[in-house]
């Protein structure tokens, strides 16, 4: 259903309920009551088993379209997401923010998703519910109500009847004792002792003998996949060119024990070389850390929502890989994660998890998504880039400097912290800065320029040898520009528009596009006309500018 379509079947609703809001807004709502309905409405569609709520503006209490202006920049409200999920619990960046342009006026249409299965959401600190029509406090049995879903039911935990030991793999039982072994050295003298059914209870692989879904996941046999069904339980890997093309393709299922290896096998970790500051002497590394990929690829296995029957996908590009597993992230703030370096309280596959942790492939002793993080530091790479959006966690690590200046920046300043680390490479990859960060970087004098188009200080670029960059990312002041217009069209007699911009573009700030750079050698010509010191004696659409003073 489009937007158009969507509105219009709200409109028709009787009355609001617990998981439809309208609200005028004609020219704008406050912002902490707006993150307020956020928690509400998302708490309430849990509850009410919806996978979404919506929050209208400008439509009135009895369902009329009036029309609003609030946030009408587009990049504007994009932005509203990351505003508001740095005061939400668990981040919810997947908010989806529709316009329909009706005959009354706009109308925007917030899909606000559910919150996630034993993870009731706040803002700043505080639940928030609807009683009735009325925006409250979540009262304390609705969060113990939602809280109580993350112990329900663990799908990964289930025993599935009529399998049996010779349902599963004997090449990954003999892996999974040996993992065993190195993962519990104290055990490992009693391991060679113990019977397939005895082993496979220690590892928490079975319940009392029985077969689980994540025995069957792990070491299950091909044939054998049936018993899991509807879950899709393969790894795909898939190989493209720098055109997007496919260039190669593999597939992988159960056992995933054995899969995580001949997935790891296909990817080409290959040498990247650059010259670092103050020697001729290439440094050599390898384009990704192999814990970084094992990591990567295992994480996706242990969080993955089975029941959605997909696929984990590892997707390889000349410089970049990207894993993807279906399901929310629980924890909902990987930067959160990042820094707190601390265990998860949560996890969707507890039983699975616990599995794998015994097989030594995933460490749920917190600090694996930290660990990511620190390698691509280490090699002065872009950090991992995250997408929670669509209901999937999708992770890309970036195999090359993106940006030699902030390179340059992470190996002349050993002592920066990850908290400052992330905000500049936030900067490196033109994103927008939530205010914390642009205070934290503008506070130590790490940036300039205006937001969102920052760039690093002149003090850093000078200690680390990026005076050039500098200075390109930095504008002449205005008056420079206009006197630069004047001088050249004095000097030829008449210029046209094509030529203003080729006078200009190369020294306009670096950071700008060609619509910015566009837009401002625009104003700058409009702001000499206004001040009757050029005049067109073209036309609108050649125009051909003269000097009159």
């Amino acid at each position: 259903m489009n937007a158009y379509d969507k509105l219009k079947a709200l409109l028709e609703l009787p009355a609001e309920t617990e998981t439809v809001e309208f609200k005028e807004a004609k020219n704008g709502y406050d912002f902490t009551k707006l993150g307020r309905y956020f928690s509400a409405l998302s708490n309430e569609a849990n509850l009410n088993r919806h996978s979404s709520a919506w929050l209208v503006f400008g439509v009135n209490n009895a369902r009329q379209v009036v029309g609003t202006k609030y946030r009408s920049n587009r990049p504007d409200l994009d932005h509203l997401k990351e505003e508001i999920a740095n005061k939400i619990s668990h981040r919810i960046t997947f908010i989806e923010i529709h316009e329909v342009p009706h005959e009354n006026g706009r109308v925007v249409l917030f899909q606000i998703p559910a919150a996630p299965k034993g993870l009731p959401i706040a803002f700043e600190g505080h639940y928030y519910g609807r009683d009735g029509e009325a925006l409250s406090p979540l009262n304390l049995e609705e969060i113990e109500r939602i809280r109580a879903q993350a112990t329900q039911e663990d799908w990964s935990a289930a025993v599935v009847f009529g399998a049996g030991l010779d349902d599963l793999d004997a090449e990954a039982l003999a892996v999974a004792r040996k993992n065993f072994k190195n993962k519990l050295p104290d055990k490992a003298s009693e391991v060679d002792g113990w019977d397939d059914m005895t082993f496979l209870n220690k590892a928490k692989l079975t319940i009392k003998g029985q077969i689980t879904r994540t025995a069957l996941l792990l070491l299950g046999k091909e044939e054998a996949e049936h018993f899991l069904l509807p879950a899709d339980a393969k790894i795909r890997w898939l190989l493209k060119d720098h055109q997007g093309n496919d260039r190669d393709y593999a597939l992988f299922g159960v056992p995933l024990l054995l899969a995580v290896d001949k997935a790891y096998a296909k990817i080409r970790n290959l040498k990247y070389r650059y010259i670092r500051e103050g020697t001729l002497f290439p440094e050599e590394t390898d384009q990704y850390e192999p814990y970084a990929l094992r990591e990567a690829l295992n994480n996706c296995i242990a969080h993955q929502d089975y029941t959605l029957a997909g696929r984990i996908n590892v997707v390889e590009r000349e410089d970049s890989l990207t894993f993807t597993n279906l399901g929310s992230f629980v924890p909902g703030d990987v930067q959160r994660v990042v820094m707190e370096d601390a265990p998860e309280e949560h996890y969707r596959n507890r039983f699975l998890a616990t599995a794998m942790f015994n097989l030594k492939m995933v460490d749920t002793a917190g600090g694996g998504i930290r660990k990511l993080f620190m390698f691509q530091k280490q090699r002065f790479f872009p950090l991992p880039d995250y997408d929670l959006s669509n209901n999937r966690v999708q992770v890309t690590l970036t195999g090359k400097v993106l940006d030699m200046d902030y390179a340059r920046l992470l190996a002349g300043n050993g002592d920066l912290t990850l908290q400052e680390i992330i905000a500049l490479d936030k900067v490196q990859k033109r994103k927008a800065l939530d205010a914390g960060e642009e205070k934290l970087l503008k506070t130590k004098a790490l940036v300039e320029g205006r937001k969102p188009n920052f760039y690093i200080a002149k003090s850093i670029a000078q200690n680390t040898g990026q005076k050039a960059s500098y200075s390109k990312n930095r504008a002449f002041n205005k008056q420079y520009y206009l006197d630069l217009i004047c001088k050249a069209v004095g000097e030829h007699g008449t210029m046209s528009r094509k030529d203003i911009d080729e006078l200009l573009w190369n020294k306009l700030p670096e950071w700008m596009g060609d619509k910015q750079k566009r837009g401002k050698v625009g104003n700058l010509i409009t702001e000499l006309r206004k001040n009757e010191m050029i005049e067109n004696i073209g036309t609108i659409k050649y125009p051909e500018w003269v000097l009159l003073k």
